[in-house]
């Protein structure tokens, strides 16, 4: 591996550019505007979409906007919004018909769709869903303010072009979250994957990977004002791949994470997502080199299926995939992996679906996102296969995941019964003002008193019990 050490020290303490944008707000702050307008922005899907409503709060505050946290005080009602399933898109619909109350009892109010529905449906957005003024893809906020003032004089706006070069890297976002402990620092845009069931390259346009220098400045800015944890962003972190134009080395995603966990001891490193195909032992290393990169990988595997992993377009194999596993065992003994599962794509069988649960019980995640099949139109598999598995056999397939992965979350968390582990505070518990919470290095949440602790702290806690999806101890 590259040495950066030295390239750190050149840039670890340069401001800011004088060029980027907003600032980095806390909840608690309140954000000037110049023109006397509010916005008001929702977020749905994934941890990119959060991240890219932070770059639209940024690009509306410099252009004179205030955010408002009441969607009824706004002059700009913006959904940030996901298209991975049917169901994420139906939310969307249904979140808009109670907008349109709102609408009729503020005339001039505009109503804003960004993100990845955007991108898919475009125009028809406009002609379907009567009430939407603007409609914007992901590579095309910076034209926000002018499309708002297009939509001010009654007409219709869009933009929706992709770009191969637009990262944002310039544009330091503002955080919408609440605990100003953690926060999201996108690294790429983009996906040159093709997976056949996903519908993001044709969404997010291909992969392209921000400048490594500007990501080191936002997370220093992110230090200066009190954050303790990053988690770095990407369709796909491992592929991550930037060239320095004044030495014309290469920065790949494990020298990405080293400058970053260099930045400071005490500041936490996460990232996601991570591919299989591309996950090397040279990202492992580091990750096990630095103490405060943290001993957690986000590794999709959708399907424990030769078969059905070549029709989905993984590129890689069962035998592939587990090999990824034992590396990260051998290499990261205390790591924790999560994962994604589809159940029910198109032709599974009953002996596909057996090797996804033989998967589940090599492999032993401590957590899983899973679902069940849902075809999107304009992706390889609803243009080249039939989507033939009955949803009554989705969903009993789906059962069958669920129930077995509770088992898996359960084993992983007892095992930790009776251990203690260095917990970051991050807020309140949902359900008691007396206790906070917070994630151990393996990201698991943890519950325990409060006492005179507060957010922020790092913090040992003992883990005296344990649910499949929390555990509770208190502080030693």
């Amino acid at each position: 591996m590259h040495d950066f050490t030295l390239d750190i020290q050149q840039h670890i303490n340069k401001p800011l550019e004088e060029d980027r944008q907003g600032e980095v707000l806390n909840a608690a702050q309140t954000i000037e505007n110049a023109n006397g307008k509010h916005f008001y922005i929702e977020s749905y899907g994934c941890q990119m979409n959060f991240n890219d409503s932070e770059i639209v709060a940024s690009i509306l505050h410099k252009n004179g906007f205030a955010l408002t946290r009441d969607c009824n005080n706004a002059d700009l009602i913006l959904l940030n919004t996901c298209s991975i399933r049917e169901k994420a898109e139906d939310r969307i619909r249904n979140r808009l018909r109670t907008l349109n109350k709102i609408k009729a009892q503020r005339p001039g109010t505009l109503i804003g769709i960004l993100g990845c529905m955007a991108e898919r449906l475009k125009k028809k957005l406009l002609e379907q869903e009567q009430i939407v003024d603007i409609v914007v893809g992901p590579d095309a906020y910076r034209d926000l303010p002018s499309l708002v003032s297009e939509a001010d004089t009654g007409q219709k706006a869009v933009n929706v072009l992709l770009s191969r070069e637009e990262t944002y890297g310039d544009i330091n976002p503002v955080r919408l979250d609440n605990t100003g402990v953690t926060a999201f620092v996108s690294i790429m845009r983009g996906c040159d994957n093709m997976c056949s069931f996903c519908v993001v390259p044709f969404t997010r346009g291909r992969e392209r990977s921000r400048n490594a220098f500007s990501i080191i400045a936002e997370v220093q800015d992110l230090l200066a004002k009190g954050y303790k944890e990053v988690t770095l962003l990407g369709q796909n972190v491992d592929s991550y791949k930037w060239e320095n134009p004044e030495n014309k080395q290469i920065v790949n995603f494990a020298n990405l994470l080293e400058m970053v966990a260099l930045t400071s001891t005490q500041l936490r490193v996460r990232f996601s997502t991570s591919h299989p195909k591309d996950i090397t032992d040279e990202v492992l290393h580091t990750m096990n080199k630095y103490e405060n990169i943290c001993n957690y990988i986000h590794l999709p595997v959708q399907s424990g299926s030769s078969r059905i992993l070549k029709k989905m377009n993984r590129t890689y194999d069962r035998e592939w995939y587990k090999e990824r596993v034992d590396a990260i065992r051998r290499i990261i003994p205390n790591c924790a992996i999560s994962t994604d599962v589809i159940t029910g794509f198109c032709s599974e069988t009953d002996e596909d679906h057996q090797d996804t649960l033989s998967m589940q019980r090599y492999v032993k995640y401590e957590m899983a996102y899973m679902f069940a099949y849902s075809e999107r139109p304009g992706t390889l598999a609803a243009r080249k296969y039939e989507d033939d598995v009955p949803l009554a056999v989705k969903k009993q397939r789906l059962q069958e995941v669920i129930a077995q992965q509770q088992i898996h979350s359960l084993e992983r968390n007892q095992a930790d019964v009776g251990k203690t582990f260095k917990v970051l505070i991050e807020k309140e518990s949902k359900r008691s003002a007396d206790d906070l919470c917070g994630r151990t290095d393996q990201n698991k949440m943890v519950i325990f008193p409060r006492g005179n602790h507060q957010k922020g702290e790092y913090v040992q806690v003992l883990i005296e019990s344990c649910t499949s999806a929390s555990m509770k101890g208190r502080v030693v």
